[in-house]
């Protein structure tokens, strides 16, 4: 039986990300992403669902997400489900879900770059004539 693992996700980052390096100086990065649904009910209103998804970017892939992205920068990935078990301290076991990115597309520039680029730029120091 053949099997494939992909997956594509759009949608915002809910907190700027978190750039880390393993012993080996290998950089990882943690993204946390918002993908939102649209629908309407069967009473015929709007509702919304978001989905949280947890995004790990490795290697210059990472540092180029740590550098570029920021809360609320929207972007595009592409990747594959990860399963992860560990021991919690108070002994109960605990697993979750991550998506482990192949690529990521910044599909825009991040809300605080937005403000800053309205900004007018700052006027140049006049120098007296000679």
């Amino acid at each position: 039986m053949s099997s494939l693992n992909h997956v594509i996700l759009m949608g915002g980052l809910t907190r700027d990300p978190e750039l880390r390096h393993t012993a080996g100086g290998t950089a990882i990065t943690k993204l946390s992403l918002a993908v939102s649904e649209q629908y309407k009910n069967k009473a015929g209103a709007n509702v919304e669902t978001t989905c949280y998804v947890d995004i790990d970017a490795w290697g210059r892939l990472g540092e180029n997400c740590a550098q570029y992205l920021a809360k609320g920068s929207p972007v595009l990935v592409q990747g594959k489900l990860q399963f992860e078990q560990w021991e919690a301290k108070d002994g109960t076991k605990r697993s979750k879900l991550s998506v482990r990115a192949a690529d990521v597309q910044f599909l825009g520039k991040a809300p605080a770059a937005e403000a800053a680029s309205e900004q007018p730029p700052a006027a140049e120091p006049s120098t007296p004539p000679k």
